[in-house]
């Protein structure tokens, strides 16, 4: 019997010479993240059993980007203690405000995450670095303490399921819209606790950014890693860094729990409606949906062709009186390419807002909370009750393209309606 590429992961990274789904394992993890919400619970519970260093201060990672900039005291300890721990252990990956970014668009664009890795991050959406080829997946605080001793973690194997996607892909439709549909498709619960492999002709035509924007949402379907098989244009993208880790593949033989297989020629852009993931629905669907803000950016869809896509749209327009845009990058380097390159001109001369790279509100942390009763379209990764600010606030999701154009009309629109 053959095995999965998560299967070959995991076990490429034990002492076993065979694995199966619902087994438990300890392996060793190349790297291990932590943000400045999940970190010092971790870095506690570490000093409080009595160890005093890190088993490897080049595989620790520490992002403060959750309430960075800071937004209140609260905040502003949380980061200070991370910092003082990344001075104390002296680890190299710490990055502060000024050179940090949104942590899993931020970590694959520093080479910190590469194929065939063994990633763990007190963050669910750490399955984002599985479009890469490796197995990431989103563990618990003291999890990540244990791992910080010695650089191990106990994990159970997962069953996987393949998601094949035929056909071509029509306008304004990318990665966003495929994840989106899948989850409508399979429900938040549909892969629980399942690696979700991507794979078929459409995944492979798709550029590294649409990927990382399908992994980083296989946790809205309850996913423990979403994985992409390494191809050329993962090449490619890690051809830039020294490392270049280790591209696996599925075996013919591999045993899946379940396969679906859709053609998408037909797909249109797609919209995740309150309250959850999976309430989706076509954009030609909505009608006369009124919004208060939009916000573009976030792990999701907050990379430089996200904001092409949108700056596309917005150029030589304004968005609707008294909607709110607030478009966020999501790392300094791709702040930078936004100013370079003049989008971030666009937004602003649209009327938006250009902010300082932060997850900031899409878990209604800062940068744009939602009042009671306000309506938001965000190309964030969930939109259940409360998430973005009040309760009784609403939010629908969607890519970056769809997201400009309802800026500009100030209700959910097709961007070919623009």
């Amino acid at each position: 019997m053959g095995y999965t590429i998560a299967e070959k992961i995991l076990l490429a990274h034990t002492e076993l010479k065979s694995i199966e789904p619902g087994e438990f394992i300890e392996a060793r993890v190349d790297l291990a993240l932590g943000n400045d919400i999940t970190a010092p619970i971790a870095i506690e519970e570490f000093k409080k059993a009595g160890f005093t260093k890190v088993f490897d201060k080049n595989k620790v990672v520490l992002v403060p980007d959750h309430f960075a900039p800071a937004k209140d005291l609260r905040s502003a300890n949380q980061c200070k203690l991370l910092a003082n721990f990344a001075k104390e252990q002296s680890i190299k990956n710490y990055f502060e405000i000024g050179c940090m970014g949104v942590e899993h668009a931020l970590l694959p664009e520093v080479g910190l995450t590469l194929p065939g890795d063994l990633i763990i991050g007190a963050d669910s959406h750490t399955c984002t670095y599985g479009a890469l080829g490796c197995y990431s997946t989103g563990i618990g605080s003291t999890d990540l303490a244990r791992a910080y001793v010695d650089g191990k973690i106990w994990l159970k194997v997962p069953a996987s399921v393949k998601f094949i996607y035929t056909g071509k892909l029509n306008k304004w439709v990318g990665g966003k819209d495929l994840i989106l549909y899948t989850i409508g498709k399979i429900g938040v619960d549909g892969a629980l606790y399942k690696v979700m492999e991507f794979t078929g002709p459409v995944i492979r035509s798709l550029s590294m950014d649409d990927r990382f924007s399908m992994s980083n949402m296989a946790i809205e379907a309850g996913g423990r890693a979403g994985i992409i098989e390494p191809d050329e244009i993962t090449k490619k993208f890690v051809s830039q860094f020294k490392r270049k880790g280790k591209f696996y593949k599925s075996d013919s033989d591999a045993v899946y729990e379940k396969t679906y297989v859709w053609d998408v020629s037909k797909l249109e852009p797609q919209v995740a409606c309150p309250h959850l993931p999976s309430n989706v629905k076509g954009v030609s669907e909505l009608k006369d949906i009124k919004l208060d803000q939009v916000v573009i950016g976030s792990c999701t869809n907050g990379r430089i062709s996200d904001l092409r896509i949108a700056a596309k749209i917005l150029k030589g327009k304004k968005i609707k009186f008294g909607l709110k845009l607030i478009v966020i990058p999501a790392t300094q380097k791709i702040y930078l390419q936004c100013v370079k390159e003049g989008l971030a001109e666009i937004f602003v001369r649209a009327g938006g807002v250009f902010e300082t790279p932060s997850c900031g509100p899409c878990l209604g942390g800062h940068m744009g909370i939602l009042a009671e009763g306000e309506v938001a379209l965000a190309t964030t990764n969930r939109n259940f009750i409360g998430r973005m600010g009040s309760p009784k606030s609403f939010v629908y999701l969607s890519n970056p393209a769809v997201a400009a154009a309802s800026a500009i009309t100030g209700k959910i629109t097709h961007p070919d309606k623009i």
